[in-house]
């Protein structure tokens, strides 16, 4: 994810100006270090130095030297490729933390309603918890500042709750049933971020994982999930990496250690500046022999990339959906005198057969990340035929299979974008994001019953007998969406099990909502169906 210093268009064209000027002056300066002796290399490290000390000694107005760099640095990397990036001091934090697989803070999750913060899940064993905090409490004040129904943003909430570690914070809590405010003193800890969304057992023999992004804990989340599916039967994995934009190349890499046997290439990097270093399998992988299939869509990245690239090069197992992104650069952080970062990348990585699935940026940042738009106006979320591959790009796997590089890996097994039950008022409700509020209320009014139920097939099961689809249609019918018994017909599937799945993350998070959701994920459905096969 890029960077954009909304200070660039100010100060760029004047650093850009007085370089013009400046050239003179340094060509004057240059001549004489080369008569004096000087390194002319060195003189280049230092010729933006240079340049910023000329603009602060004869500008004609003052500069804030600070933000000419804050300027230059971005425009600098945006003339390399889209992945090198500067994160000034002050976002370094914000940025690392999904990665880093903790942040600190008081461990709850909310939902904004209304103008009222609406506490959906207290994390197990946290702060929050450890005084008494509960689902369904509404936050009315923080440290006596009223919160409640001034239209506050949701970013200014999580800073005002967010904080370093020991550190205290006072709540004003309206419960509903108690009549007064309940005040808390929660004392700020380390709050553990998961990026492995789920594990269960879809059936008798398949399990399935779903990992969000690879962060620091990815790898130990990953095992924990495995180990528990294998006491449970596990004899074939769906691995879902669908969405997941990539991360840390270890957690990746020692994930697909689990699948290969000893000795097996999982990945190399090369770069002008690094020689080849290959990354091989040390044969202690916990499972070696069960199927694998992998989930990939148009947002599976990098690190993603790499996992299915192994698997596919290695004819271990079998990917499925739809093209990924196609980011195969290798980015490594340089950490500034004032605390930011400059992530460069320094090599490209390559899949075991060679393949760098790294698309093209040749025209530009802008048009690097309309791909995705233009694939889809090309067709080719819909037919694989549309996607058309040079015969320069073609690889042979051991086994004999065709892959192909230059722009993601391309799935063997092709699942299009889903558009059953997909009709005007099923969009007209999701666009008004009806169905989850639906949800949110249901919860809010029968939370008592719901929490009886541990599991999402005892809450399916609960929310089946509840006449859920007329209710919804009512509620829809008083918030703007009038009936459509066509569309309706069409859509009710769709729509009853959406709400089933965002009542029981309401009451269970992800362990309830996937396991219902995947009733109507098609691509999830068509690798059931292979692997029965």
């Amino acid at each position: 994810m890029g960077y954009k210093n909304k200070k660039s268009s100010i100060y760029l064209p004047i650093l850009l100006s007085v370089i013009l000027v400046a050239g003179i002056y340094f060509g004057i300066h240059l001549e004489r270090a080369k008569v004096s002796g000087y390194n002319p290399q060195y003189f280049q490290i230092t010729k933006l130095n240079g340049i910023l000390n000329f603009v602060k000694a004869e500008y004609v107005d003052s500069v804030d030297l600070k933000n000419l760099e804050e300027a230059a640095i971005p425009a600098i990397l945006s003339q390399l490729d889209p992945h090198s990036i500067y994160i000034p001091a002050l976002d370094v934090a914000r940025v690392n933390e999904p990665l880093e697989g903790n942040f600190e803070g008081i461990g709850v999750s909310f939902n904004m309603p209304n103008d009222t913060i609406v506490i959906i899940s207290v994390i197990p064993r946290g702060p929050s918890e450890k005084v008494g905090i509960l689902a369904g409490d509404r936050i009315v004040k923080i440290e006596d500042e009223i919160v409640a129904g001034l239209n506050i943003n949701s970013d200014d909430i999580v800073k005002k709750l967010k904080g370093p570690r020991g550190t205290k914070v006072v709540i004003g809590v309206k419960r509903k049933s108690v009549d007064e405010i309940l005040y808390f003193t929660i004392t700020r800890d380390k709050i553990p971020l998961y990026s492995v969304d789920v594990s269960y057992m879809a059936n008798d023999s398949t399990g399935f994982i779903k990992i969000s992004k690879f962060a620091r804990t990815t790898y130990n989340e990953f095992m924990e999930a495995l180990e528990d599916l294998k006491s449970k039967g596990m004899t074939q994995l769906i691995l879902d990496l669908r969405g997941n934009s990539g991360g840390y190349l270890d957690a990746a890499t020692n994930i697909a250690n689990q699948f290969l046997p000893e000795g097996a290439l999982i990945v190399y990097t090369e770069g002008r500046a690094h020689g080849r270093e290959n990354t091989l399998t040390n044969g202690a992988g916990e499972f070696q022999q069960g199927k694998i299939l992998i989930l990939i869509d148009e947002w599976s990245a990098s690190a993603s990339e790499i996992i299915a690239g192994a698997i596919q090069d290695n004819d271990r197992g079998i990917i499925m959906g739809r093209r990924s992104f196609g980011k195969g650069l290798v980015q490594e952080p340089l950490v500034l005198s004032d605390g930011s970062v400059i992530r460069l990348t320094i090599a490209r990585y390559y899949t075991p057969t060679g393949r760098c699935i790294q698309k093209s940026y040749s025209n530009g940042n802008d048009d690097y990340y309309m791909d995705l738009h233009s694939r889809y106006i090309n067709g080719e979320f819909m037919e694989a035929d549309s996607i058309q591959f040079a015969d320069s790009l073609k690889f042979v796997t051991p086994g004999g299979k065709v892959v192909y590089g230059g722009g993601g890996i391309m799935p063997d097994v092709f699942v299009p974008i889903d558009t059953i039950g997909i009709t005007n008022y099923f969009r007209q409700v999701r666009n008004k994001g009806l169905m989850y509020r639906f949800a949110f209320e249901y919860v809010d009014k029968n939370r008592a019953k719901l929490i009886d139920y541990p599991n999402a097939e005892d809450i399916e099961a609960f929310l089946d007998s509840q006449n859920l689809l007329a209710s919804f249609v009512d509620y829809a019918s008083e918030n703007g969406v009038p009936r459509n018994a066509k569309d309706l017909l069409e859509s009710k599937h769709i729509i009853h099990t959406e709400i089933k799945a965002y009542i029981a993350r309401n009451i269970i998070d992800n362990k309830g909502f996937y396991p219902i959701w995947n009733n109507i994920d098609y691509t999830f459905n068509q690798a059931i169906e292979y692997l029965s096969k």
